[in-house]
């Protein structure tokens, strides 16, 4: 975010342990003694196993022995997991049109011929765009060009066939396949919620069959497209054989601002244009073709906390106009929504080692040393690439500076905000894109997606690459501007 949002907290993750709830202590304990448990009983069974071969105890013995250890450790594994494995086939990105782009001078000159901003408001948003560090090259959608904008339901329809519609049809491109093949679709935008719904508007382009089903995901922010996911996953848990389109993206002509309170207008610089459209199945012939393995999902939220819950909210200004209130604790709140997320999410996928050293640095801060530091797991351990939430330079950097990450890791969200801005839930596979378009993504790589939304919740989804990428530096919204990336001397600007 800009500076109105960038000055209260320093480290999120780092700062917020005394806010973190003791259940999720108790859930990292808890895994770090059920993996020593299973260790130990490993331990006992191979100890036993050595007794009875000295003692020369007859075959029974062994083959007791072995059988509780292959009953309990390997096949009760087996059996009473029924999750179905689902794979992510591929994944499009929108790549506006260039008379959409929006430089910093035609967005200032535009809005200050827009009646309702005087010019302490321009001058605020002018701040806004120079330290949000994105460049001059983010898109709006047709609506926003005009003066005044164009902000009314039929534009906002239009804007929904522009950004829905090319994706879908390159995502069915690129898969080979027929509308009428889809059996799951979720579409999510938070701020433009339509009757009949967006999924209906989708359906009835494209005749998609009579019992497909469809969710339509309002109001749930940046992190939407990251729920979609995990919704997407439990559907695919019920229905066999089945694919699923999520398609995510943002109506920004619904949330312009045209006020003069200065927390509103932030969304005005900040968000840009962006859709991308995922296709998922649980098709187990798809396992060799696919891009990547959905290997962990995780979602927490905070909306119980009436602080976190107002820290982003909808609302009237003083003179009726609605806007997006955008309060100066946000990345405080941010940070306690993310340390609940990555503790639980830690507690499963991090080596047993990373867990007893956090573990013993909790309890030593809370029980002997308040102004003990607290060890930060190492997450490059076993995740190799990083997509965290675009929603502005200081954000990204905080977020890193929480998780141990340098450069390399924050560079996908650093470059993805400086080229496209603030996409909103969308963000997440540009970034995605930008990984594969430099080919950094190789088989049995992990992959982080890092949603975090209003509200505030987060969602955390991990993938596990399962075949070799190539070739995607040619195609997708980085086609034409790969080759100038990473732009280092961008990051040398003001937080």
């Amino acid at each position: 975010m800009a500076p109105l949002v960038s000055e209260q907290c320093h480290d999120p993750l780092l700062n917020t342990i005394d806010s973190t709830p003791s259940t999720l202590l108790s859930k990292q304990l808890l895994s770090t003694l059920s993996q020593s448990l299973k260790l130990l009983v490993l331990i006992l069974v191979t100890s036993l196993e050595a007794l009875f071969l000295l003692q020369k105890r007859p075959p029974i013995f062994h083959f007791i022995n072995l059988s509780c250890f292959i009953i309990f450790f390997i096949l009760k594994p087996y059996f009473s997991s029924k999750t179905r494995k689902v794979y992510l086939i591929d994944f499009s990105c929108l790549q506006p049109p260039s008379s959409c782009k929006v430089p910093y001078s035609k967005f200032l000159k535009n809005s200050s011929m827009i009646e309702g901003f005087d010019s302490e408001s321009i001058a605020f948003m002018a701040n806004i765009l120079t330290s949000s560090g994105q460049s001059q090259e983010t898109y709006l959608p047709p609506a926003l060009h005009h003066i005044p904008p164009k902000t009314h339901h039929h534009e906002y329809i239009k804007e929904v066939h522009m950004v829905l519609f090319p994706i879908m049809d390159d995502l069915l491109a690129k898969t080979n396949l027929s509308p009428q093949d889809i059996d799951i679709l979720i579409v999510n935008c938070s701020g433009f919620n339509p009757t009949p719904s967006l999924t209906s508007i989708v359906i009835n382009h494209y005749s998609m069959k009579k019992d497909i089903k469809s969710f339509n995901l309002s109001g749930m922010g940046c992190s939407a497209g990251a729920l979609g996911i995990d919704l997407a996953q439990n559907l695919l848990q019920i229905h066999k054989n089945s694919y699923a389109i999520v398609l995510s993206t943002e109506i920004l002509s619904t949330g312009w601002y045209a006020g003069h309170e200065k927390p509103k207008l932030i969304l005005n610089c900040l968000f840009r244009m962006g859709s991308a459209a995922i296709l998922l199945t649980n098709k187990n012939q798809k396992s060799k073709s696919s891009k990547y393995e959905l290997f962990k999902t995780l979602r927490t939220q905070k909306a119980y906390d009436d602080r976190a819950y107002l820290s982003t909210i909808r609302e009237e200004d003083s003179n009726g106009i609605l806007g997006v209130t955008i309060k100066r604790d946000l990345l405080q709140v941010a940070g306690e929504t993310l340390r609940s997320n990555v503790t639980v999410l830690g507690s499963s996928i991090l080596p047993l080692s990373e867990k007893f050293w956090h573990g013993v640095s909790i309890i030593r801060k809370r029980l002997i040393d308040k102004s003990a530091e607290i060890y930060v797991p190492n997450f490059k351990r076993v995740i190799e690439h990083f997509c965290l939430p675009a929603s502005g330079r200081p954000v990204i950097r905080e977020i890193g500076k929480g998780l141990k990450l340098g450069d390399k890791e924050m560079e996908a969200a650093v470059m993805t905000l400086h080229r496209f801005g603030n996409q909103s839930s969308s963000s997440l596979w540009y970034e995605l894109a930008y990984l594969e378009g430099k080919e950094r993504v190789k088989k049995g790589d992990k992959v982080w997606q890092l949603g975090m939304g209003t509200g505030p919740k987060c969602t955390s989804l991990v993938w596990k690459c399962t075949r070799l990428i190539q070739g995607e530096s040619n195609k997708g919204p980085w086609a034409d501007c790969i080759h100038r990336y990473p732009i280092v001397a961008h990051d040398e600007g003001p937080n």
